[in-house]
């Protein structure tokens, strides 16, 4: 999978997850420790709030804090319908891919920041399906293209506060739970992966 069709099927399974929240799951926790339903919903809702302003050339401090704090409003699944819209246009403009943006580290490609985005949507998939009690959207395909570009990064992650260590998998595991893995998380309970 090349990065945007990889980026349309996470966000894809993420928006399906998010349409089948239901009144009482907005407060149940998630495999992030300290994170509800509704936390983890604002979390990716302020990631894609920052794809337009990044890949139209803004940095960090032009951006500032105006995507900190609650993102959700009282409407938390048109906020997610809104900011994931205009995010996956932007990274469908001509020439999107063929630029850097900024990110807290320093100036990367964007398509490596495209892969980040998608690591984080199919990730936060899992999670937040574990937290309504929905089966997960990550499948084989896309966890052996997001593998396949951070499985040789692992290792400068450790220590960082991004990831947890990786926990060992089954050897006849299949892709999603050797990802899942190697980001710290296990069945029935994982730890949070932070803002990349």
């Amino acid at each position: 999978m090349e990065v945007l069709e990889a980026h349309g099927s996470a966000l894809s399974g993420f928006d399906w997850l998010v349409k089948a929240i239901g009144p009482a799951d907005w407060a149940a926790p998630t495999p992030c420790p300290g994170w509800t339903v509704r936390d983890l919903l604002n979390h990716l809702v302020a990631e894609q709030l920052w794809v337009p302003e990044l890949l139209a050339g803004a940095d960090l401090a032009e951006v500032g804090e105006q995507f900190d704090g609650d993102v959700l409003g009282d409407d938390p699944v048109g906020s997610w319908t809104t900011a994931a819209t205009n995010a996956r246009e932007a990274w469908l403009l001509p020439g999107a891919l063929d630029q850097e943006v900024h990110v807290s580290y320093g100036l990367v490609p964007a398509e490596e920041f495209g892969w980040q985005m998608t690591l984080d949507l199919a990730v936060h998939g899992w999670d937040l399906a574990k937290g309504i009690g929905e089966t997960s959207p990550l499948h084989d395909e896309l966890a052996d293209a997001l593998l396949a570009v951070f499985q040789p990064q692992v290792w400068r992650w450790q220590g960082t506060g991004i990831f947890e260590p990786p926990v060992p998998v089954a050897a006849d595991a299949g892709s999603p739970a050797r990802l899942l893995g190697m980001l710290g998380r296990q069945p029935g309970g994982s730890l949070h992966l932070g803002s990349i």
